[in-house]
């Protein structure tokens, strides 16, 4: 049975149970994205910023062994405290970590795993894993894809990270039918960036459309999630070509290090923050606010549609 793994906080639940919003917020962020106290901070203001979109947050992670849907002011400062030291969970890591009663902070895929199980159907993040740079050799390319290809939660993103192949990123969620919808824009975002030069599958300009379109692929038992690209504030957005030699040098000094599997993406936006002066931080900050509000907004759509939700008793 999942109810005995997983804890769904009071208000949370009581939000599913009345059909009222929900946002799933993640908690890699907190533990891996930034130091403390400003991870901490930074997490309760996009807790913030999605009540202020007319929903409740519920921030993931794994306390004790527990799957946590809802975590507390307190639980928050606890995770960012701790920061590296709590693991970083994906969809291997679960059974784990819960076995052996540790903490972890969730990925994407992690994040989409236990809001399916509560009935959390939209959840905001930074941006997604994908395909990494160098992939044709080495494989590597994040369990955010499959999840997307299997689980039913529409994400909210700035798109994939910027250190990622955006072009085979795309390519891969077209192979696994995930649609990728630009809101606001007819181009994938690049996470720091506004524009990558690639387009989205689909542009939308209105929350109320999104919500209708995630209704129509579930009732058609199309299995999978939605991804919602939604481009960084033109105020915070950095220059595509500042971002990328940065990458470039911090992916040449991973390499020359031996960096790779779970240490390489924090090690890389590390280097990238490093390199821009801490500017990519501040950019990153934002587009996850920004994200929360456009979840926020379609949450309270998908609601309207009477979509209510609960936990799930069924395999994922």
């Amino acid at each position: 049975m999942i109810s005995h793994h997983l804890d769904i906080a009071p208000e949370v639940m009581d939000a599913l149970n009345e059909g009222r919003p929900v946002v799933a917020l993640e908690s890699t962020i907190i533990s891996h994205g930034m130091p403390y106290p400003q991870n901490a901070e930074t997490a309760l203001r996009v807790e913030q910023q999605a009540r202020a979109g007319g929903a409740v947050p519920a921030t993931v992670a794994i306390l004790g062994g527990q799957l946590k849907a809802g975590l507390t002011p307190r639980e928050i400062d606890y995770l960012g405290e701790k920061g590296a030291k709590v693991a970083k969970v994906s969809r291997r890591d679960l059974p784990i970590i819960l076995a052996r009663g540790q903490d972890g902070a969730t990925t994407v895929a992690s994040t989409m795993i236990i809001a399916r199980l509560a009935g959390i159907a939209v959840f905001a993040t930074g941006g997604i894993g994908g395909v990494h740079r160098g992939a044709t050799q080495t494989l590597d390319i994040s369990a955010d894809l499959q999840e997307l290809a299997r689980t039913n939660v529409a994400v909210v993103c700035a798109g994939a990270k910027s250190i990622l192949d955006l072009e085979l990123t795309l390519e891969y969620l077209e192979t696994y039918g995930v649609p990728v919808l630009g809101y606001q824009t007819e181009e994938f975002p690049a996470f720091y960036s506004r524009s990558s030069g690639l387009p989205v599958d689909c542009r939308v300009d209105d929350p109320s459309e999104i919500a209708r379109m995630m209704k129509a692929k579930w009732e058609l038992g199309l299995a999978g999630g939605l991804l919602i690209a939604n481009p960084i504030p033109e105020a915070y957005a950095m220059p595509a070509g500042r971002i990328d030699t940065a990458i470039r040098s911090s992916i040449r000094e991973a390499a020359e290090m031996g960096v790779k599997g779970k240490a390489l993406t924090p090690f890389l936006l590390s280097k990238v923050e490093e390199l821009t002066e801490g500017r990519s931080l501040q950019a990153n900050i934002q587009l996850v606010l920004n994200n929360a509000a456009v979840a926020a907004s379609l949450a309270v759509e998908y609601a309207k549609l009477g979509q209510k939700t609960g936990p799930v008793n069924g395999q994922l």
